[in-house]
């Protein structure tokens, strides 16, 4: 097998050279980068991760922690883990998808087994044992999505007071006054408490009042079923309705259906919007829905630098405390959290229109 000392030697290239671009410790030209690759594949050098953790005593290996529920990885949700594979790979780490359940014996599991050098947690919740038991446990972590302790929890989010506001703003500015909210049911599932329905449903209460609009709160179940369940409800509630804000976008098909069971035509009678939605979610019905976009991309970019600065922060702050050097400042460095609120960005589309005359009693 060869070594890194005969790859530097092909390359013509120190060996600490090789190491950098091995490890994505450190940024080198695209060409040097080239010749070792080539290098590396002419002679068939194999990065030895294992050992490469026992003599830094860092895996470079990030655990994204995920509710171990088959229909939540999909979407968004999908192409959020993509992302931040993909900016982890760049900064020289490797990210791994870890189903877990929502103890923090599961998290507390993980941590012992010392495989990861830090950990993102998706699908929050206000109260989250898994964020919890990170807190208590010491591990460096970024919550993608708030809990309720954000005093002490670095975190990357969506806005969803904001995606409210925007959608309010558009049905309202087309005269709807009559307008339902619908929202996925997590009864009887892990995430009771999921964050982002949570403060959707808190930010739409708030602001339905303070502008004096009529206004209904249903949950939908998965797929078309409850997308049309949904919709009966919210007639049966608002049989005024003209207008929806709903945050579940597997369920829009079935609430398109379950509004014409009613004689209600979308959007010639009831305009719906998507709330963190996407335009090709959007585009997977006819009339294509008017979508606020959640900025998923940038939400993992964002999580995994994050994390990897506090990690980095960290094993500087080690380093500098191993060679008898003051250690404070990277020490504060990994002690700083991040937060941040990403906006979700309006796309109009067929499914939002004027409202309607008032239909009669």
């Amino acid at each position: 097998m060869a070594t890194m000392r005969e790859v530097a030697a092909r390359a013509g290239v120190s060996i600490a050279t090789v190491s950098f671009v091995v490890n994505g410790s450190r940024s080198v030209s695209a060409g040097v980068h080239r010749r070792v690759t080539d290098a590396m594949g002419e002679l068939g050098y194999t990065n030895n991760v294992v050992a490469r953790a026992l003599a830094s005593k860092r895996t470079r290996i990030i655990a994204l922690l995920f509710p171990a529920l088959e229909q939540r990885l999909g979407g968004i949700a999908l192409h959020m883990f993509m992302n931040a594979a993909t900016r982890a790979s760049e900064l020289g780490y490797h990210l791994v998808l870890w189903p877990t359940g929502q103890t923090d014996d599961d998290v507390r599991e993980l941590v012992s087994g010392r495989l990861f050098d830090g950990v993102l947690v998706m699908e929050v919740q206000l109260r989250d044992s898994r964020v919890e038991a990170l807190l208590e446990l010491g591990l460096p972590f970024v919550s993608m999505g708030r809990t309720s302790q954000n005093d002490r929890v670095p975190y990357v989010d969506m806005d969803f007071e904001e995606a409210v506001e925007q959608g309010l703003d558009h049905l309202q500015s087309l005269g709807h006054r009559s307008i339902g909210l619908v929202l996925e049911d997590f009864a009887g599932t892990p995430i009771v408490g999921y964050g982002p329905t949570a403060r959707t449903e808190e930010a739409f209460r708030t602001s339905i009042a303070r502008r004096g609009l009529r206004s209904a709160i249903v949950t939908s179940g998965q797929s078309a079923a409850g997308g049309r369940q949904a919709a009966r409800e919210l007639v049966e509630s608002l049989p005024d309705v003209t207008g929806v804000l709903m945050l579940k976008d597997d369920a829009t098909g079935g609430l398109q259906s379950g509004l014409a069971e009613s004689g209600r035509e979308v959007p010639r009678d009831v305009s719906v919007v998507l709330l963190a939605s996407s335009t090709a979610a959007g585009a997977a019905t006819e009339p294509a829905m008017t979508t606020l976009n959640a900025p998923g991309a940038e939400m993992a970019r964002l999580a995994v630098e994050a994390l990897v600065a506090r990690l980095d922060a960290g094993a500087g702050a080690a380093g500098a405390a191993g060679d008898g050097t003051d250690a404070g400042t990277g020490a504060d460095a990994a002690a700083e959290l991040t937060q941040v609120l990403l906006p979700c960005v309006l796309h109009v589309a067929g499914s939002s229109a004027p409202a309607p005359a008032p239909r009669a009693s």
